[in-house]
């Protein structure tokens, strides 16, 4: 799921902040800008560093994201991909993670409609 380029080397980051600086300029954009959709739409979230990549928590596990050679992968759980199937049809999918190919915008209207429902989804199942 990491991405262990030339840019990590060994290094674990400590913060979403270490991670996205990592990366060439052009995908550290990319990064703050899906960081930025999940922040808006659940501001009470917790950012944290989870199997080494972003990741937000509220109630729970909530998404995931990393960068890669050729994509940003999303991980809103096999759940957040079900849901959205229609919508994330374009883009290469695996069961609970989807890639957002670097030479195209993000959908960040996508992103943040899933991350709603994972919130939604996390709430539920805590009451």
């Amino acid at each position: 799921m990491t991405i262990r380029g030339e840019n990590m080397g060994k290094k674990t980051p400590k913060t979403i902040d270490d991670y996205i600086s990592l990366f060439p300029t052009e995908v550290q954009t990319r990064l703050r800008q899906i960081r930025a959709a999940i922040r808006k739409t659940a501001p009470a979230a917790e950012e944290t560093i989870s199997y080494g990549i972003p990741s937000f928590a509220l109630e729970g596990s909530l998404v995931w994201f990393a960068a890669f050679k050729h994509h940003i992968g999303f991980y809103p759980r096999p759940s957040g991909i079900r849901a959205f199937q229609k919508e994330l049809a374009p883009y290469k999918q695996a069961r609970g993670s989807v890639q957002f190919p670097l030479d195209k915008p993000l959908p960040l209207g996508l992103v943040s409609r899933i991350v709603k429902f994972r919130v939604k989804e996390n709430r539920s199942r805590k009451k």
